[in-house]
């Protein structure tokens, strides 16, 4: 992918916001491997696409392969001298060069001093679970079969103890280079049950690799009565205890909303 050289940051741009949804099935997520069908590579060949060239693109959040967002906020930053165009015109023209699994929803002109990653106060997620013997085909790629009764009253209990300002480490994957900085603020965390269907609302100031698909699994054990409910405030004080190490599959998870300042 052909895009703007190293010295860009330097030189004047136009930024522009955009607000991404996208199914994650077929997405080896935000940004992939080389080569690989990512998010961000799909935007930047529509981009190239249309106008010859590839802005620089960051955004709030790099979801993993197979997670759906509904929400995700990118920048687009063009060089100055390129020709300004209106937001509800860029959304139009990438829309039509993108794929079905893959759209804009909102584009608008943004101050160049306000970054997608770095300006976001908070993230709201998403996870859902099916709970009825069979799953029907259309949830497939958008939830987690878990086919039985889950103790929701316990799963809500233990939920409540995440809120607030804690060490999240337990709830996170170990992956290559140093973890760094393990503290963040849970705003809400709870669960919503609607026939066989349970939602799992995730709302915080940051989240750690994979910590949202690590709570739910700890949740749905909860639930199916494998720990007790004051398992997770154990975790919270004492990472390395022995407590729920299962991390819920990618395709019930969708990133809803990021946050900024009015």
């Amino acid at each position: 992918m052909r895009g703007f050289d190293a010295s860009f940051c330097d030189v004047k741009h136009r930024r522009y916001l955009v607000t991404l949804a996208y199914d994650g099935t077929d997405f080896e997520g935000w940004q992939g491997r080389p080569q690989a069908r990512s998010v961000r590579s799909v935007l930047l060949s529509a981009c190239e696409e249309l106008w010859g060239q590839a802005p620089q693109i960051e955004s709030s959040s790099r979801t993993d392969a197979g997670v759906h967002a509904r929400g995700l906020v990118a920048q687009l930053d063009f060089p100055e001298t390129w020709t300004e165009l209106p937001g509800e015109k860029i959304l139009r023209a990438l829309n039509d060069r993108l794929p079905p699994d893959l759209r804009l929803m909102k584009c608008r002109p943004a101050p160049k001093d306000l970054h997608a990653r770095f300006d976001a106060l908070s993230k709201e997620y998403r996870y859902q679970l099916h709970t009825a013997p069979v799953m029907p085909p259309e949830l497939a790629r958008y939830a987690w079969h878990v086919p039985s009764a889950l103790d929701i009253q316990a799963m809500e209990i233990a939920a409540a103890q995440l809120i607030g300002h804690h060490d999240f480490r337990a709830f996170t994957v170990k992956r290559k280079g140093t973890l760094g900085e393990t503290r963040r603020r849970l705003l809400a965390c709870r669960v919503q049950k609607k026939g066989h269907t349970v939602i799992i609302h995730l709302h915080g100031d940051g989240f750690l690799y994979k910590m949202c698909r690590r709570i739910v699994g700890s949740l749905v054990q909860i639930g199916q009565g494998k720990f007790p409910p004051n398992i997770l405030t154990a975790m919270l004080r004492e990472p390395g205890i022995d407590a729920p190490h299962l991390v819920a599959p990618a395709q019930g998870l969708t990133l809803w909303r990021v946050h900024y300042p009015s």
